[in-house]
């Protein structure tokens, strides 16, 4: 049936400073390949006519308008860290289109951080017309949302955590270093998923290209798709080095599925 389809559109591919990186000369950051300008990470989700935002990036104005967003009726967030909250103030638009408050999601940290770091969002007292109208939602069990079944997947992320979301066949893995074992029977069966995988070399906060692959080989994912990516990562010559099954995301890329 049509309404068990639902589509993702990768928003933003890019790691906390996007590439092209401000005052780099390197070869990615100049490169002019399209697949090589990387805002900051987010995605989207459609699913009969409704709109879920995974993370307001630093770039969400931005991003809306290049894929001609129209409304936003709910938002997950996957953390708090600047690169996936900063762009909150710009869904006060979508508020003046659905014409009511947008739910937002997260696990009982993120949302708290959110509230506590955009008070004046949050102050009844203040006057309503200039900050978004958001009503902050704990998420951190399955639940139905826009008529889609979402399954939080608790991440860790260097000595923090984060949450990433499942939806049927799918699951977006942003910001993660790795997958709790309590998590991963949440992750099984998974035919598609959207990974952190920063650079090829290590780091202590990120998974980076092969750590990433073998977590998703080991999960038994079918496709594996890269993304927070950095300058590190040059689209189209270091694709060639990826194993068959794996790939990597950029801006606009999109996918559907059936649930």
């Amino acid at each position: 049936m049509e309404n068990s389809q639902f589509d993702i559109t990768v928003l933003g591919s890019g790691t906390s400073t996007g590439v092209p990186t401000v005052g780099c000369t390197c070869a990615v950051c100049t490169s002019g390949v399209p697949e090589n300008n990387r805002t900051r990470c987010s995605l989207l989700i459609t699913h009969a006519g409704r709109h879920i935002l995974i993370d307001s990036s630093t770039d969400l104005r931005q991003q809306a308008l290049r894929e001609g967003i129209g409304r936003i009726d709910a938002v997950l967030y996957t953390h708090a860290h600047a690169d996936h909250v900063n762009g909150i103030d710009d869904l006060r638009p979508f508020n003046m289109v659905i014409g009511s408050p947008i739910p937002i999601f997260g696990d009982r940290k993120t949302i708290a951080a959110i509230t506590r770091i955009f008070g004046y969002i949050f102050d009844a007292s203040l006057d309503p017309g200039y900050r978004p109208n958001l009503e902050p939602q704990i998420l951190e069990h399955r639940a139905s949302l826009c008529g889609l079944p979402v399954q939080p997947i608790p991440l860790q992320h260097g000595g923090g955590l984060s949450q990433g979301y499942r939806l049927g066949p799918f699951a977006y893995l942003t910001d993660c270093s790795g997958i709790p074992e309590t998590s991963e029977p949440l992750l099984s069966g998974l035919d598609t998923v959207i990974v952190d995988g920063l650079r090829w070399r290590a780091h202590t906060t990120h998974f980076n290209i092969p750590h990433a692959v073998a977590a998703m080989q080991r999960l038994g994912v079918r496709r594996i798709i890269l993304t927070h990516l950095s300058h590190d990562v040059d689209h189209h010559p270091h694709a060639g080095r990826l194993p068959k099954g794996v790939e990597f995301a950029f801006d606009g890329m999109k996918l559907r599925f059936s649930l």
